[in-house]
Formats: structure tokens, C-alpha cells, sequence
């Protein structure tokens, strides 16, 4: 088993003690909680006459079913409006701090968290969204929970778990030229599979993943779970410090900042950590990624041939035949071309400032192909406001997407963001499961924010290291 890395670490100063089902009972640093999964949780706490244990240590957003275009309350969706009461009813009876919409801090959970200075390194951070490991890239423990999980926390500020084994992956060297972190998360979990993880946290290292800023990072922790992984994270560092600095939590309060700074760096993995597995990947080889089929681990490089079924493990055949079938999509051609309908910009894995202002710098002085509906939808009011006041809005207007409000949008189609009928979507989002879009014939082709600018402009999937003026902030 693992010994002495962040993981091990973070795991045994948070472990209250050890269970009759062998499951160790952890103390919960930060709960996050949002409008979907919630509801139940609290009606358990009435039916059995309990408050939250630490509604300090818990925050709530609104973030799935919100609305990016028309906010004016009742909401038109009627289960949305039920929702949303139901949240704000919840925080105000149990004095739980909410980042809603009229605060200018609402926001997808998993972008809020980190831009607030809420997640910090060496914490348990959980919430009832499988996205949660997405705050590992600070080095914390973050964990995607049910509803009964939820329930637990919220009365007793503790989540029952297996501790999992650690997987090292060591992306090396520097990666190319339109190439980010998302292509190389949709590397792993092609190269491991998407149940390679199973049983596993990952821990992501390498010259590649230190080079990149906390945005790349969080986009790599975030599709953890995308490769069966229980959580991933980053060993945090001065980037992940100076990140910090600048939150609210810190930057009216050096002093707390200095405090907390050397525990911080004490649950850094050691250099003689023992580790259950070691991947090393090479970051230089890596080509701008795109999915050809319905799960995330069906991707390829942009120049690469769509497999044929019967050279894969036979495993995978007959899933990756009707991946096919699905997409429209023949073995031996490549994705290069593929026309789209739908180009999303959007979600917990690609909606931060860095993203948008990438995807802006590729855009501007270009047009939205004709036949292609475009959307931007910022991860927060936060990434909103501050991109609006880099001009990034009118960019994306001028050519041609629509400039929403924050949400989970497209990603998971539980408002009016979704896909018609057969629609292709070039999109930045984490899964591209039959549906997940909103429509069962919809068709999903995961890739960067940037390639999904290039996609918008040509009204096809584009290898954006062929047109000019590549921008990678």
C-alpha cells in the first residue's frame, strides 16, 4: 500500500476512527452542497429532528438547473423554480453561507470553491456532484458523495469511506503547441481506460502538470472520475499558493495565509513516497484530443485513425461498434472534418477565465460558421464579470456565440441548454454519454475550449494547429 503521500496524509489527520464495516469515518472540511442533490438530504434531517452539525464548514450554490438566459423568478421550468425554493428555504433555516444569484457569486460548485479561497490544500472537501475532485488540483481530498452521504454530513460533519489505493502519473516534458491540459486528461483516460481507476486515487505529476497554472490543473482533476478514479489531485506548490493569495480567504488576511502556509506544504507528498502503481506519460508527444464515441476514454488524436472494433480488447468491441453507429463515424477515417451543429463552451471543466480569454484570442476578427449555434457560458459571475471587463463578451458576440449566465448549461442539459434531435456538439464539457446533452440522438465530441473555437469557426471538428494565430494563454 501507499505511504507518505498527500493522500496518505491527508487521509489519516482527517480519520476519526475506524468502523464496524471497515470503512474509516472521516471529518469533512468543507461540504458543498447545491440545489439537485440536497433537497432529500435535508428532508432527512427533519424526518429525524437534526440541524447541520457545521453549516460554517458548508456552502451552497445554484449551479445545474439555473437558468443562463431569462433568471426572472418563477422560473418558466416549474421543477427548476421547486428546486431553487427548496435551496434557499434549506440555507436560510440552517444558516448556511449561499452563494446565489444575486450575490454575484453564483456559480458552477466546482468553480466557486477555488475562486472564493474556500478549498485550500489539506482538506476533505465533498459534495453531491461526481465532479468534486476537480479541487484535488489544490491538493486537497475532494470526493463526489449520494444523497445519504449527504445526509450524514450535514448531521454529523463526517462521510463513512474505503480508503483507496495511489496511482502516480508522471506526465513529462512540455506539451505542444495547442495542446492544454484537457487533451491531456482525455490522454489518461484513454491510455487507462475509464475503469482503469477503479480503486484508486490519482495523483498527477510530472514537468507537464507542474507547468501548468491551477485552471489546467483543476481541469485535470475534475475528469478523475471520468477514468474510474475515486479522486485525483496536485501536490500544491507556489502556484497553488499564489492562487490562494488572492482568494477572499486571503487576501485581506496575510497573516492567516502565513499560518496555514507550512501545513500546507507538510502534506506535499514525500520524494520517497511508496506508490501502488506508477504511469509515466509523455507530455511532448501529445496532440490536441477529441472523442469519436460515447464515452470519454474513446478519444484520439486529432491526426489519428478511428479504431477499428475488432482491434480493440474484446472488452471493448461491441461498446465501441455502437459508439460508432451512434456517432456516425467509420473506422480508419479520422475525426479531422466531422461536421458539427452545436459548439459549447461551458462547465466545471472549461468555464474559467483562462479558458475564455484562450478561446476569445482564437475567435476574434473570425466568424461563427453559419450553420453552427454557439454559446459561451462562464463557470461563475465572477469569470463573468471579469470577463466583460476584458471586452471578452464582445468578442465572442461579434462573432456570433451567444453570451449566457453562469451555469451548468449544455454539460448535462437540465435546463433549456441542450441539444435537438440529432445535433453534433463540439463541446468542452466532461462526458459525452448518449443523452447527456439532452437529447438522445445527440451526438457529443469532447475537446479543448480552444478546439472548440476552432470547431465553431469552421462548422467542423479542426485541427487548430493548422490555423493561424494559435493563442494559448
Amino acid at each position: 500500500m501507499s505511504d507518505g503521500t498527500l493522500y496518505d496524509k491527508v487521509w489519516d489527520r482527517h480519520k476519526v476512527t475506524e468502523l464496524p464495516t471497515g470503512q474509516d469515518q472521516l471529518f469533512v472540511g468543507l461540504h458543498l452542497i447545491h440545489e439537485v442533490t440536497s433537497p432529500q438530504a435535508f428532508g432527512m434531517l427533519r424526518e429525524r429532528d437534526r440541524e447541520v452539525a457545521f453549516p460554517e464548514r458548508t456552502h451552497a450554490t445554484v449551479d445545474h438547473i439555473v437558468p443562463t438566459g431569462n433568471r426572472d423568478r418563477p422560473y418558466a421550468d416549474d421543477a427548476a423554480e421547486n428546486m431553487m425554493a427548496e435551496l434557499e428555504e434549506n440555507v436560510r433555516e440552517s444558516g448556511i453561507e449561499f452563494s446565489d444569484p444575486d450575490s454575484g457569486n453564483q456559480g458552477i460548485v466546482h468553480v466557486i470553491g477555488p475562486e472564493q479561497g474556500l478549498t485550500q490544500p489539506g482538506m476533505t472537501i465533498v459534495c453531491g456532484d461526481s465532479h468534486t475532485s476537480t479541487h484535488g488540483a489544490f491538493g486537497a481530498l475532494a470526493f463526489g458523495i449520494g444523497t445519504s452521504q449527504i445526509r450524514d454530513v450535514l448531521a454529523t460533519g463526517c462521510v463513512a469511506m474505503e480508503k483507496q489505493k495511489v496511482r502516480k502519473i508522471e506526465v513529462t516534458g512540455e506539451l505542444g503547441e495547442g495542446v492544454t491540459a484537457k487533451d491531456v486528461i482525455l490522454t489518461i483516460i484513454r491510455r487507462l481506460g475509464t475503469d482503469g481507476g477503479v480503486g484508486y486515487v490519482y495523483e498527477y505529476a510530472g514537468e507537464a502538470i507542474e507547468d501548468l497554472g491551477m485552471e489546467g490543473r483543476m481541469s485535470i482533476c475534475n475528469m478523475s472520475i471520468e477514468g474510474g478514479a475515486r479522486a485525483g489531485y496536485v501536490n500544491p506548490d507556489e502556484t497553488t499558493y499564489e492562487w490562494l493569495r488572492e482568494t477572499d480567504a486571503f487576501a485581506d488576511d496575510p497573516e492567516k495565509f502565513a499560518e496555514l502556509k507550512p501545513y500546507w506544504e507538510s502534506i506535499a507528498s514525500d520524494d520517497d513516497a511508496a506508490y501502488d502503481d506508477v504511469v509515466t506519460i509523455d507530455g511532448s508527444a501529445i496532440e490536441p484530443v477529441v472523442t469519436w464515441g460515447t464515452t470519454p476514454g474513446q478519444g484520439i488524436g486529432i491526426t489519428e485513425e478511428i479504431p477499428h472494433p475488432d482491434d480493440l480488447p474484446e472488452d471493448k468491441r461491441d461498446t465501441a461498434r455502437r459508439a460508432q453507429e451512434h456517432m456516425r463515424v467509420e473506422p480508419g477515417d479520422t475525426m479531422e472534418g466531422y461536421d458539427i451543429d452545436v459548439a459549447f463552451l461551458g462547465s466545471c471543466t472549461n468555464a474559467r477565465l483562462k479558458d475564455l480569454r484562450e478561446a476569445a484570442a482564437f475567435v476574434k476578427g473570425r466568424e461563427v460558421d453559419e450553420d453552427v449555434r454557439a454559446m459561451v457560458v462562464p463557470g461563475s459571475q465572477r469569470v463573468q464579470e471579469a470577463a466583460e471587463a476584458e471586452g471578452l463578451d464582445e468578442v465572442f458576440r461579434e462573432a456570433g456565440f451567444d453570451w449566457r449566465d453562469p451555469g451548468c448549461s449544455m454539460c448535462l442539459g437540465m435546463n433549456d441548454d441542450q441539444l435537438q434531435g440529432d445535433e453534433a456538439s463540439a463541446s468542452s464539457s466532461n462526458r459525452n454519454f448518449v443523452g447527456r446533452q439532452g437529447s438522445k440522438d445527440g451526438r457529443t465530441v469532447l475537446m479543448s475550449p480552444i478546439m472548440v473555437a476552432a470547431a465553431a469557426v469552421t462548422g467542423a471538428v479542426t485541427d487548430v494547429r493548422e490555423m493561424k494565430e494559435v493563442t494559448v494563454a
